[in-house]
């Protein structure tokens, strides 16, 4: 079953530039905004199921540098 979800991002202070630019090399992740508030990026990232899904949040973008903490909500609809 494909699974989307947007993957919100938070940074290290004036390096959410720096993250965007490597995480839209990521497979899966399907575009990102830098934005304000208390996220600096939203990313929108497509898997075919729930374990790739982990896999891409866990592995590849929580292991970027700069990437403080994640929060990952399911699309539904």
């Amino acid at each position: 079953m494909a699974v989307e979800a947007y993957v919100f991002i938070e940074c290290e202070h004036g390096k959410s530039r720096e993250v965007m630019s490597k995480l839209l090399k990521i497979g899966g992740v399907k575009g990102g905004r830098v934005v304000t508030g208390p996220y600096d990026i939203i990313a929108h990232v497509a898997a075919s199921n729930f374990k790739v899904l982990g896999d891409v949040v866990i592995s590849k973008i929580q292991s970027l540098s700069y990437v403080k903490r994640t929060l990952t909500n399911v699309i539904i609809d």
